[in-house]
């Protein structure tokens, strides 16, 4: 099955000169959202994890259903102020903004082993605040899986330019 066809572009989304490109169209399709978990089950082979963890909203729809699947503990990392306990924090840059993520404090231990899982990586602002976030929260990143991979945005190169595996479902321009 080819994945690409599932997804839907959208030009000028969030502000211009973004081609936003749209999972909702993918997770609405049975067959191609279980392919879709199912080659996410089959990468995070390549990866040692004890837990998995996801960025608000799009990446808990995967993380989710892996979490499920492989049956190790998911956590959910938030946008400021949404979690009731204390936190950690991380402020980033997005291609169109800037964000703060947050963790409970006691969400990983020493030792935790982190396969991070996102629905698409860009810039690679988002998924280095994941991995910071991670690592002053006593885990390690084991690594990243992502739906999407916009290549020519270079999030992807950055990520293992330090040091992180990187895996992605398919490949798009981000322009």
């Amino acid at each position: 099955m080819d994945l690409k066809e599932y997804i839907r572009s959208i030009p000028d989304y969030p502000k211009k000169g973004i081609l936003f490109r749209d999972i909702t169209t993918l997770i609405k399709n049975e067959k191609a959202f279980a392919f879709c978990i199912d080659q996410i089950v089959e990468k995070s082979k390549l990866f040692k994890f004890n837990k998995i963890a996801a960025v608000e909203s799009r990446g808990f729809v995967f993380a989710s259903a892996i979490s499920y699947i492989l049956k190790k503990p998911f956590i959910l990392l938030r946008k400021k102020n949404k979690l009731p306990a204390e936190t950690h924090s991380v402020d980033f840059q997005l291609e169109y903004g800037t964000a703060t993520i947050e963790v409970h404090k006691d969400s990983f231990s020493k030792g935790d082993e982190v396969l991070i899982i996102d629905d698409l990586i860009a810039t690679g602002g988002t998924a280095e605040a994941a991995a910071k976030l991670i690592e002053i929260s006593n885990g390690k990143v084991a690594g990243f899986i992502f739906v999407i991979n916009l290549f020519d945005l270079g999030g992807d190169e950055i990520l293992k330019k330090k040091g992180y595996s990187s895996e992605s479902l398919m490949n798009f321009p981000g322009h």
